[in-house]
């Protein structure tokens, strides 16, 4: 077998699948990684399956046209709660999204309540349901639907302070509750950069989120084809290239942020037609 690294292309709404992606890389530090987001479209919490079946479907396509890809992240839960289906049937190589970790948050918690902190559209979806049915019988579980955490997510890595006052208005609902989850589950790829402000609301909750498993499945799926440890694979040079579908003044302040993360190249992948 030829040495090669593999092309590893991550993809969300937004700059929160950075979050998957840094996993990843500390798991297979030696790849070439394509950072795609499609900030055209975002968010995806408050659109339509038909819509993002087809969204994502045409974004996938036209940058497995642009680019060589090895495997796809699909770092964005409520795409991968609609889309891995189709976007699977579609295209030879392997795609991995992320789903709500609620069966690790069942091996945590002490007092059996779950919280779980997603989009409203992850929330409403069966596939969410589905996995509380299988893995948390017995369990108190806490949906908590808040499409608005992952723009503050994104601004908070735009540079602007998160509003905690604001914050803790939007948690309310579990506050309140007489049981407060002493689990939570960040069921948005979007949240885990604002766990520390989520932290100060609940000082006592442990927060969990898919990340370790995602890079766990993302290296087990390339390691019979590529080198991913040897001390060649370490030799080679590796490329790291983020993109967006809407280039504006906003994108170029991400891709400044984004340069702490390696990602120094910007390309516009344009779509058309969704």
């Amino acid at each position: 077998m030829a040495l090669r690294i593999p092309n590893i292309l991550v993809f969300d709404s937004g700059i929160g699948g950075i979050s998957v992606y840094d996993e990843i890389r500390q798991k297979i530090p030696h790849a070439n990684y394509i950072y795609l987001f499609d900030n055209e479209a975002f968010p995806y919490g408050d659109k339509s399956s038909y819509f993002l079946i087809e969204r994502v479907k045409a974004v996938i396509d036209k940058a497995a046209s642009m680019f060589d890809i090895d495997i796809v992240v699909i770092a964005c839960n409520t795409a991968s709660t609609i889309c891995l289906p189709v976007l699977r049937a579609s295209f030879s190589f392997p795609i991995v999204g992320v789903v709500p970790a609620i069966k690790p948050a069942t091996q945590i918690t002490r007092n059996k309540c779950i919280g779980l902190l997603a989009t409203k559209a992850t929330i409403e979806r069966e596939y969410t349901h589905n996995l509380i049915r299988d893995f948390a019988q017995g369990y108190q579980i806490e949906l908590l639907g808040l499409s608005e955490l992952a723009l503050i997510a994104e601004q908070k890595l735009q540079g602007i302070k998160v509003n905690q006052a604001e914050l803790r208005k939007l948690m309310q609902p579990w506050l309140s509750l007489s049981i407060i989850p002493d689990t939570v589950v960040l069921g948005c790829t979007h949240y885990p950069f604002i766990r520390q402000e989520l932290s100060a609301i609940f000082p006592d909750a442990t927060f969990i989120d898919s990340g370790y498993a995602i890079a766990a499945r993302v290296y087990h799926l390339l390691e019979d084809n590529f080198e991913l440890t040897s001390t060649l694979s370490q030799s080679l040079q590796t490329h790291y290239l983020v993109c967006s579908t809407l280039y504006n003044e906003q994108v170029q302040k991400i891709v400044d942020t984004l340069q702490k993360y390696n990602f120094y190249k910007y390309q516009l992948v344009k779509i058309s037609g969704v």
